[in-house]
């Protein structure tokens, strides 16, 4: 068996929901048809036992002891042969499930890579979170069934050139029928597809609701809204129950379909097998056999209409996995090259120069995000590094060169060392340097296994001022050429924020670093500070320098008080 996920997943054809389909097919075309002979053979199989059984019979009514004994050994290989390629077909059809969900996972989380801040002004929370909740589900079972069922067709028609050539008029009968079954099919599937997809949009909804509620709960409880958005919640809840409701009257018509139809055809080869051996133009082995196709069809004939359903629910799923593979990030790169130097935003007039540590204190929070954001390339903006404008670089040389932490930055599951060294090569030391840098050795100390302690989604199990801290430390621990921190402080108090920007400041002693904050314990240990109103320098120096000669910039960072 394979090993899974493969290390690369390719490049989708995103161009339509039935190309991704094809694309999730053909890159995995060697495992896919294998499943596909092996659940060919087992079909076979399956529908050659009611021939042996019949020609069985027949040599026990003529006496025939040698025939007896070569068709039950045919019927022990038949049963032999479908044991063993009925392990093998559900093998390769768990491979190719797997392999299609997470070839899907792959090419999805790499696009999320690479829109980065774009994807969430795009497309909701709950409808990223839907395509791993149930998406990748969908699709891997519309490339699963195509191995039973490709397999189903190919035993139909087996059965039904050995119906034709025992009995004309009852191969004909499955001959028509099966088609007709197929078209009486086909009218729920519309339906079903659009009341799909309008389920799969309210959940999407809801669980972006969901997630907004739990982000602000406290914020809420601090306003008394949360009865309110409770009230919201369980409205639209209602609303995906009824679309669930909905999907689901349309799905039980099909699954009364996949009984109904097939049983009915069942039944008229049955009768007209019955009528044509009372006649004396079949014998008894051939109507016993006959009996055996019209068990054995009614599976096949499932399976085909379940092949209708779940490519239906892969043909959706397919087309929210498309949507965001169409997404384009905002910000793109050039070819450039730059050897670094001055970070100058021309907007603004603010200027990082190499190896200093400045801070940019703003009239209002806004103003201060709007620079980093030009500076980092999270925005457009005139910005120039070196002598080189920013927006020439490739952008993941932009990424890796500079990086921009605030505080909307997440910290996600896994052990604790894990998720402070993102690229794992920090050393033992660079980990405990960057933790005392930011006063995050208690909280590593308080934890039962230290840096390899597990931490929840979220960092959930920390306090806010803690979950800063480790922000803090995970940004010092990739040690970027320039650093851009927003406000990296402003949940912790007054003793531990003293340490840390004196501590800061060492830790970046000869490395850009650019603080945007208006903290007068870190702005008072930065080499040079920067005052902007208005979306403009208005005045440079020490911190010091400004209070002296800055009485706006003194307001700010002293926020009025005497």
């Amino acid at each position: 068996m394979r090993s899974l996920p493969a290390d690369d997943p390719g490049i989708p054809d995103a161009r339509s929901p039935i190309r991704y389909l094809l694309w999730v097919a053909r890159r995995q075309m060697g495992p896919l048809l294998g499943g596909i002979g092996y659940a060919t053979v087992w079909w076979l199989a399956m529908a050659l036992v009611p021939a042996a059984i019949g020609k069985a019979i027949t040599a026990i009514t003529v006496m025939d002891t040698r025939g007896l004994l070569t068709w039950g050994a045919v019927v022990l290989a038949l049963g032999v042969v479908q044991a063993v390629t009925g392990i093998l077909r559900h093998r390769m059809a768990v491979y190719n499930w797997l392999s299609a969900a997470y070839r899907t996972v792959q090419v999805t989380a790499r696009q999320a890579t690479r829109l980065g801040a774009t994807l969430p002004k795009r497309m909701s929370t709950g409808e990223v979170v839907s395509i791993g909740n149930s998406d990748i589900a969908h699709i891997g079972n519309a490339i699963d069934i195509l191995l039973r069922g490709i397999g189903s067709l190919v035993a139909i028609g087996t059965v039904t050139v050995i119906l034709i050539d025992a009995s004309p008029p009852l191969g004909l009968m499955v001959l028509v029928g099966v088609p007709v079954m197929a078209a009486a099919v086909a009218p729920l599937l519309k339906p079903l597809h659009r009341r799909q997809q309008a389920h799969r949009d309210l959940q999407g909804d809801l669980s972006t609701r969901a997630a907004d509620i739990v982000a602000g709960l406290r914020v809420l409880r601090g306003i008394g809204g949360e009865q309110v958005f409770a009230d919201r919640y369980a409205g639209e809840s209602q609303r995906v129950r009824h679309a669930g409701v909905r999907v689901a009257s349309v799905e039980s018509m099909l699954e009364g379909a996949q009984i109904l139809l097939p049983g009915l055809l069942t039944a008229a080869v049955i009768w007209v097998g019955a009528a044509f051996a009372v006649q004396g133009e079949i014998d008894a082995g051939q109507l016993v056999a006959f009996y055996g196709y019209a068990v054995f069809l009614i599976a096949p004939m499932r399976t085909l209409t379940e092949a209708a359903d779940k490519l239906t629910k892969g043909h959706v799923a397919a087309r929210r996995v498309v949507r965001i593979l169409n997404l384009e990030p905002e910000m793109t790169g050039g070819t450039g090259r730059s050897e670094g130097g001055l970070l100058r935003d021309v907007a603004s007039g603010v200027a990082v120069r190499p190896g200093v540590f400045t801070a940019v204190a703003a009239a209002t929070p806004e103003e201060a995000i709007a620079v980093a954001d030009r500076l980092g390339r999270y925005a457009d903006g005139d910005v120039d590094f070196g002598d080189v404008p920013l927006d020439t670089l490739p952008l993941a040389e932009v990424r890796r060169r500079i990086l921009v932490a605030d505080n909307g930055a997440a910290l996600f599951a896994g052990t604790l060392r894990d998720e402070l060294d993102v690229s794992g090569r920090a050393s033992a030391d660079e980990l405990a340097a960057a933790l005392r840098t930011a006063c995050a050795e208690d909280i590593v100390e308080a934890l039962p296994d230290g840096l390899d302690s597990r931490v929840a989604e979220a960092g959930r199990e920390f306090s806010g001022g803690q979950r800063q801290r480790l922000r803090l430390a995970r940004a010092l621990v990739n040690d970027p050429e320039v650093l851009i921190l927003i406000e990296p402080t402003s949940a912790v108090d007054a003793h531990s924020e003293a340490r840390i920007a004196g501590r800061l400041a060492e830790a970046r002693a000869g490395r850009t670093t650019l603080v945007c904050t208006t903290s007068p314990l870190v702005l008072d240990r930065a080499d040079h500070v920067i005052y902007v109103e208005d979306g403009l320098v208005q005045a440079q120096g020490t911190h010091r320098e400004l209070l002296a000669t800055a009485p706006a910039y003194t307001a700010t960072v002293t926020r009025g008080e005497d």
